[in-house]
């Protein structure tokens, strides 16, 4: 699944990652924002393995895209899969993960 998103995922769909994270409403994900940025850095690290880059780049899109499981507009519990996504995303790349947060 993660090969599949990994090829799909084209210079436009990075581009407009990192489009709607600069202009996000931190609100409730204020305090990961930094591993939220740290997934961002990984991702666009030529460097980084691609089977992580998979997993940033499903998560991120997940965290920015209008269609979600729990909808974003609902008070309280809006961005709490958006989180859960986040973090389930920095657990799967552990250690990969640590010279990008700053």
């Amino acid at each position: 699944m993660f090969e599949k998103m990994r090829k799909d995922a084209s210079l436009q769909d990075i581009q407009q990652i990192g489009a709607k994270l600069k202009g996000m409403n931190r609100g409730q994900i204020a305090k990961i924002w930094d591993e939220v940025m740290a997934l961002w850095r990984f991702m666009v690290d030529p460097k980084a393995p691609w089977q992580g880059k998979a997993i940033a780049i499903a998560a991120l899109l997940y965290l920015v895209s209008p269609l979600d499981v729990v909808p974003d507009f609902l008070p309280v519990i809006g961005l709490g899969d958006d989180v859960a996504v986040i973090l389930f995303a920095i657990k799967q790349l552990g250690e990969d993960l640590k010279k990008y947060r700053q």
